[in-house]
């Protein structure tokens, strides 16, 4: 387990004076966030430096880092670019204390910092500390590494700009007169996330940021270089032929490397020679959700041991949502294949999950503006974009799956009707074993307090939610390829004038034809105008309400939007991108930016909060012929929740018994247990006949976070799909057969 091996981050909560993360956390939380105005220290300067324990780290160095700490953030901030100024939550303060304090002892002297390092692992194995006996000692090479492991949602990007400013200034007070550092690199999993980063950079006022240029780039005058962003997939230790692949060697020596989504180091033998290779005579930093999972998947024990060498600060999600921050989630997993019919009721609920949320907001936005939530889009995310075959060697494309039954919603307003009804009503047919309740019951009161039938509800969804001019006639389905956009497809009601959702896939034209051949119903055709519709799915004025598309929004891929999922066929290896599909929705800004969910908010001047707002605070996911729960449920042991307590029992021989004859037990010898008598089980025909029901049923797995005085503590459950059962009468004859078999 990582958090077993973080070597570092132990030393570091030492040099703070506290004995783990979590008492610090526990002790930090409550401090106070932001600096005053007066230029005195922050609070949590003044806590640390005022408790009983007190600090290792000489008083006034430690006030130094928090000064820098304040001019970093003032950068961060200088223009106004972002609107509101950013205050940094009390862990993100921590985090960048932790890099003050490193990057000072790093620059100093590495072989000092190392020495340092090592007394302090001889020191915890001395006193009986148990993991300290699994900590490596440090070698200079491992000190030019620093990572920090942030739940998604805690502000890693922030950090990340915090960390520029930090190296710079350090550079600048130690290496004055040192040759400059060659480059300056952002590495990223894809485009869209470099380009993201841009965008980011520039509001932080590092202003000469740019995406790497082979032909370009290079052979700076003294000074630091430019910062480049360049993505993983890109980088190569030998360059062969044409394309956009760039070779190691070109970045020479001391390099300052970023890395995003740390985790891929652990994906892949190349990559890490790559990184390993670029960082070698420089420094690095690298950030992730989810180095946990990663790490207990790659099964490598030198790796594990060089992140706990290199892990800073741990602010993992059990930290995270334990202290309220992002939203609360529930889960339904169907791992299963089941019936069409099943699948398209279980879409439905998803659907009208959402467009609760989506009428809750518009009802209430001017309302919950002061709590920085943004209008809910729902994404649908496919295993598979063009056909893959089953077992019956039928094609099958999940994406298709989502249009398919987009149309039904649209064309066959009776079964969508019917079907809201029983939604409504808590007659869904998928119930919980232990409690005969229906699996939705309860689920859409608020939506019930607002519409007296289904179909007032069923038309308002298409109004609102798929953007349907008159709900009373509404067509088929109608998909455009966005010529103008490579890989997008807009979605619109047949007859109507706005889109209401977008699939950004690879291969479009591919995808047409696939629903040409195996969805003749819907209708197909070109648009030669429209420009990018997930490029603006961000924009306040966006008609976009669904998004619609494979793997690639798993990482890369940035919105506050998000209140909804539909997942199909995910899960059985996407190993840690699981995660980074379930922190694109679990984000939440909070009330004045707090990233908190209102049960953990103090109640507002009215004292008060809005009524039913945990209908936007929690990530409701649906998924189908998939293992997102299980994948999940190991997510959250990684993260060391729900974790079991393990004891150990010493075994100690009691000598005063040796000798004594004890009688034990032992087979006779003389037995022959080949000539021992035979029961047989004969059918009787006078038994009474009872009825015996084998269930065939699938189960829907649910998941859903606890309240919040309990933790995560996680509820699992299975609930059994509509009757699909065979009924055995004549059980004697049946039970022989089964001891027959």
């Amino acid at each position: 387990r990582l958090e077993r091996q973080l070597s570092l981050l132990a030393w570091l909560n030492d040099q703070l004076g506290y004995a783990d993360t979590r008492e610090m956390l526990d002790d930090l939380k409550g401090s106070g966030e932001g600096f005053p105005e007066d230029g005195e220290p922050s609070p949590i300067y003044n806590l640390l430096t005022n408790r009983q324990r007190q600090p290792k780290i000489d008083l006034e160095t430690l006030r130094g880092y928090d000064a820098n700490i304040r001019d970093h953030l003032e950068k961060i901030n200088a223009g106004g670019r972002r609107g509101e100024p950013i205050t940094l939550r009390y862990f993100q303060y921590l985090a960048a204390l932790t890099a003050e304090i490193y990057l000072d002892r790093w620059f100093a002297g590495p072989e000092k910092l190392r020495d340092e390092l090592n007394e302090f692992i001889r020191a915890e194995r001395s006193r009986g500390r148990r993991e300290a006996e699994q900590w490596a000692d440090y070698e200079t090479a491992d000190l030019s590494k620093l990572a920090f492991w942030m739940a998604t949602g805690s502000g890693k990007t922030l950090l990340l700009h915090l960390n520029y400013y930090q190296f710079h200034h350090y550079w600048r007070q130690y290496r004055r007169d040192a040759d400059p550092l060659k480059n300056i690199l952002l590495i990223t999993p894809n485009e869209g996330l470099s380009r993201q980063h841009l965008d980011e950079l520039k509001l932080s006022n590092i202003r000469d940021a740019a995406p790497f240029n082979l032909r370009s780039d290079g052979g700076y005058s003294p000074g630091i270089a430019p910062l480049r962003t360049i993505e993983i997939t890109k980088l190569v230790m030998e360059k062969t032929g044409e394309g956009e692949s760039v070779p190691v060697e070109v970045f020479e020596a001391d390099n300052l490397i970023f890395v995003d989504e740390g985790h891929k180091g652990s994906g892949g033998e190349a990559w890490r020679q790559a990184r390993d290779a670029l960082g070698e005579t420089g420094f690095t930093f690298e950030y992730s959700a989810t180095f946990g999972q990663a790490l207990a998947a790659a099964k490598n024990p030198a790796l594990l041991a060089e992140y706990g060498k290199s892990i800073a600060f741990d602010y993992s999600y059990r930290y995270f949502y334990n202290e309220g921050y992002g939203k609360e989630f529930r889960i339904l997993n169907l791992r299963q294949e089941t019936t069409a019919e099943n699948t398209d009721t279980l879409l439905l609920a998803n659907l009208l999950s959402f467009y609760q949320q989506q009428r809750f907001y518009a009802e209430r936005a001017r309302q919950l503006t002061a709590y920085n939530l943004e209008r809910p889009l729902a994404v649908f995310v496919g295993g598979s974009v063009n056909a893959v075959y089953t077992e019956s060697k039928k094609p099958r494309s999940d994406v298709l799956t989502v249009c398919q039954f987009l149309h039904r919603v649209l064309s066959q307003p009776d079964w969508a009707v019917a079907g809201i009804a029983q939604l409504l009503q808590g007659r869904s047919g998928f119930r919980n074993p232990d409690t005969g309740q229906d699996l939705f019951a309860g689920q859409f009161d608020w939506l019930s307090g607002r519409f007296r039938e289904a179909a007032a509800v069923y038309r308002d969804l298409l109004r609102e939610t798929l953007r349907v001019d008159h709900p009373d006639a509404p067509g088929g389905l109608l998909i455009r390829g966005l010529q103008r956009s490579d890989g997008e497809l807009g979605l619109i009601a047949d007859g109507a004038n706005d889109y209401f959702g977008v699939i950004n896939i690879g291969d479009a034209p591919a995808f047409k034809k696939l629903v040409r051949e195996n969805a003749p119903e819907i209708a197909l055709e070109d648009n030669f105008i429209t420009s990018s519709l997930f490029a603006g799915i961000n924009h306040p004025d966006t008609p976009v309400n669904l998004l619609i598309g494979s793997r690639k929004f798993m990482e890369g891929w940035n919105s506050w939007r998000v209140a909804n999922m539909g997942l199909l066929n995910i899960g059985k290896s996407e190993g840690s991108q699981i995660i980074q599909l379930f922190g694109r929705g679990v984000r939440l800004k909070g009330r004045a930016m707090s990233l908190k969910r209102s049960s953990f908010d103090p109640a507002p001047e009215n004292g008060l909060h809005p009524e039913n707002l945990p209908l936007l605070e929690t990530l409701n996911i649906f998924a189908l012929r998939a293992d997102y729960m299980a994948r999940f449920r190991e997510y959250l042991e990684n993260e060391g929740i729900d974790e079991g307590i393990t004891l150990e029992i010493p075994i100690r021989s009691n000598a005063d018994f040796f000798g004594k004859n004890l009688v034990i037990p032992r087979l006779d010898e003389t037995a022959q247990f080949d000539a021992a008598e035979v029961v047989v089980l004969r059918y009787s025909p006078a038994a009474v006949p009872t009825p015996v029901t084998v269930d065939l049923s699938a189960a829907v797995g649910i998941l859903q976070s606890g309240q919040p005085d309990d933790g995560l503590a996680v509820a699992g459950q299975e609930v059994h799909l509509p009757p699909e059962k065979l009924e055995l009468v004549d059980w004697p004859a049946a039970c022989l057969n089964l001891l027959e078999y």
